[in-house]
């Protein structure tokens, strides 16, 4: 199933990213949906090329009943994000793979952080997966919009942090 969202923030693309990756801000956005932060790692400055490693849990209490029978009342998720460096003008691309301990669900996207002076449009693309035979396109189905939320709430979130921490 295809993931596709945007949205505008009032701040440069390095403001965003540096948002997008403050541990902090990780965590808040981890429990605002009554989940937990387990760990957050990153590699390198975010001034340049880095990755980051997230692993946190989740409620599944807004899930499909499909999902929730696979993965019980929560589940571990591991985000893994590859960014580049950021091009001549501050847009930059960050490469995600999430995947989620006991769910056959695996999610590919790509995020652009297009900059447009004092503001930044996020774009996400991607595709949800599922490699239960019979039932995956069932289970991508029933996770994509779910995914599709958390993603936007990350924007929204993002957008608050940044008026409230600038």
């Amino acid at each position: 199933m295809a993931l596709a969202a945007s949205t505008t923030l009032s701040a440069t693309a390095q403001n965003v990213t540096d948002v997008f990756t403050n541990e902090a801000f990780i965590k808040h956005v981890s429990e605002t949906v009554g989940g937990e932060l387990l760990s957050f790692t990153i590699s390198g400055p975010t001034t340049a090329a880095f990755t980051t490693k997230t692993v946190r849990t989740l409620p599944t209490t807004r899930m499909p009943d499909i999902v929730k029978k696979f993965v019980g009342d929560s589940l571990t998720v591991t985000q893994d994000e590859s960014w580049s460096a950021p091009a001549a003008d501050g847009s930059r691309t960050n490469i995600i793979k999430l995947s989620v301990a006991k769910a056959p669900v695996d999610v590919s996207a790509v995020q652009k952080l297009v900059a447009g002076g004092e503001s930044t449009v996020v774009d996400l693309t991607g595709e949800v997966k599922s490699g239960v035979p019979f039932l995956g396109a069932k289970i991508a189905s029933a996770a994509e919009p779910v995914i599709g939320r958390a993603l936007n709430l990350q924007a929204t979130l993002a957008q608050e942090w940044l008026n409230t921490h600038a």
